[in-house]
């Protein structure tokens, strides 16, 4: 098995099995609990995380928030574009993913209202664009009245309430995409996790939309990741710091907060406090200086995602997990169920 070619990461996944809404309330989600010494498979229900948690663990969530960031206008010509946000640069200018991409050049226009609008300033590889927004006001202020948040393209189905694409915990707006593992939380079981001694660590990490580009070459290493803004704090750094040096058990939720802490763990096995991008790529080899643990979901086939968890499990392990849960008929991607990996 070459465990660097892209389809050592294929399986197959009925389209059925692809979640197109949340279910309610959000940790009546399923969740399959695999044991990473014995190889042991259990199916719960969400909200049994917390029969596998103890006081001598942290968890850590990423409080990023995900922003209207789907944004459709018109050049002069009346030809219209969709503008996706990617990743902010400054106060003005942004990355982003423009459709459809051939009908623009250095120097167009693009009016999404009377308030907003934004000159293409250079155009990138895979699709990406350079912009600088116009606007009255904030600009914060004038996305929140033309912009919508963008759902994954696999979901087809519109969403009713889009708080429901956000985590219970998002405070930081900068995400193109939601940070999905933490969909499943409730702020009533957060409370029992407290409760129950549990300390949670909040990082950040802005998802963008390379979270969903489909690794194109066959041989992963030629893979260009995309670079994600995030944060861990002086006080956050030192938490953790002195939980690993007790023993205790840091447990990420979701691949954003393991790109964190891997990223902020130096060679010794110590956290720094960061503030800067990371486009960390974790495929099967790597060695993990931070987390113990993982809550995720279920990913796409041949994803940077999958080759994660791989990563973390083994391929041939994340494999025989995945093949349960298809068998099982668990719900898959973001609006799906959930692993949980100790």
């Amino acid at each position: 098995m070459d465990l660097l070619n892209k389809k050592s990461y294929y399986y197959d996944l009925p389209q059925e099995l692809i979640a197109q809404t949340p279910l309610e309330p959000r940790d009546s989600s399923r969740l399959l609990v695999y044991d990473k010494k014995t190889g042991k498979i259990e199916h719960r229900i969400f909200r049994d995380i917390i029969d596998y948690l103890s006081e001598n663990d942290i968890l850590v969530i990423n409080n990023t928030r995900v922003l209207p960031a789907r944004l459709f206008g018109y050049k002069d010509t009346g030809a219209k574009i969709e503008v996706l946000l990617q990743k902010r640069i400054d106060l003005k200018n942004w990355e982003c993913i423009v459709r459809p991409a051939k009908r623009l050049r250095q120097g167009d226009r693009v009016t999404f209202s009377e308030h907003l609008s934004c000159i293409i300033k250079s155009k990138k590889e895979y699709g990406l664009v350079n912009v600088c927004f116009d606007f009255d006001g904030t600009f914060e202020h004038r996305l929140s009245e033309v912009g919508t948040v963008p759902l994954p393209p696999y979901i087809k189905e519109k969403l009713k309430n889009s708080e429901r694409y956000q985590t219970v915990y998002s405070k930081v707006e900068g995400s193109s995409a939601a940070p999905t593992a933490g969909l499943h939380f409730t702020t009533e079981l957060l409370q029992k996790i407290k409760d129950k001694g549990i300390q949670i660590v909040e990082v950040l990490l802005h998802v963008g939309l390379g979270t969903f580009r489909p690794v194109k070459e066959d041989n992963i290493l030629k893979h260009q990741m995309h670079s994600e803004f995030f944060e861990m704090s002086q006080e956050n750094a030192q938490i953790l710091n002195e939980a690993k040096k007790s023993g205790k058990r840091i447990i990420a939720v979701g691949t954003t907060s393991v790109r964190v802490l891997e990223t902020a763990c130096n060679e010794k096995g110590k956290f720094v406090p960061t503030k800067t991008n990371t486009n960390i790529f974790i495929y099967p080899s790597y060695n993990f200086k931070a987390v113990d643990a993982l809550i995720t979901n279920f990913h796409l086939p041949e994803s940077t995602l999958i080759m994660l968890v791989s990563a973390f499990i083994g391929r041939d392990e994340t494999m025989k997990v995945y093949e349960e849960a298809v068998k099982e008929k668990y719900r898959f991607f973001s609006f799906g169920d959930a692993c949980f990996f100790k």
